[in-house]
């Protein structure tokens, strides 16, 4: 049954995405891929939309994975089972907080944690560039994504190197979508 397949799936990205949206990316993939859910180039679409609406990635990829399997109430199953992990573990957490913060083994655990939790968030960032912009894939490769991620790049990084100011994400996605529009819009 869909609905069970939804939870168990979700509730797996809850279980096992420490640090974040973008770090889940990849295990999200491999799970909607692995049930047939969506297809890579819909997956990667939909990444794009969860990144540039309100709230988590994890939460709007699986409100909308669950939607278009299973309806409405495959939506809330999908949603619930991704947050209840971290719900439960951030409820016991704060319960445990004070004894917590002063157990060496827990700041081991959370230390190791972090070059684990780069190394997701770069192999996710590269595999999504190597996929845009369709090197070695076959496919004519997309110049014009290239120089729209190069000229965006530039323009984050540069503000914040010759301004001394850093750009807000919302004006940079802002700029981003209209740059898409103008370049593949018309």
């Amino acid at each position: 049954m869909i609905y069970i397949a939804l939870f168990i799936g979700f509730l797996k990205v809850g279980l096992f995405s420490f640090g974040g949206g973008y770090v889940s990316i990849a295990l999200i993939r491999e799970i909607v891929l692995s049930y047939g859910w969506l297809d890579d180039e819909m997956l990667s679409y939909m990444i794009a939309v969860s990144e540039s609406t309100p709230g988590p990635i994890m939460v709007n990829l699986a409100t909308y994975i669950g939607s278009s399997q299973g309806g409405i109430l495959g939506a809330f199953i999908a949603t619930a089972a991704v947050v209840l992990p971290a719900f439960l573990i951030i409820f016991i957490i704060l319960l445990l907080f004070k004894s917590l913060l002063k157990n060496k083994m827990f700041q081991g655990v959370l230390s190791g944690l972090k070059p684990c939790i780069i190394g997701i968030i770069l192999a996710t960032g590269i595999y999504m560039i190597w996929k845009n912009f369709n090197i070695c894939s076959g496919a004519e490769t997309d110049v014009p994504a290239i120089v729209l991620t190069i000229a965006l790049g530039g323009l984050y990084f540069g503000l914040r190197k010759f301004i001394k100011k850093k750009m807000s994400p919302i004006l940079l996605i802002c700029v981003s979508a209209v740059c898409g529009m103008i370049v593949y819009g018309w």
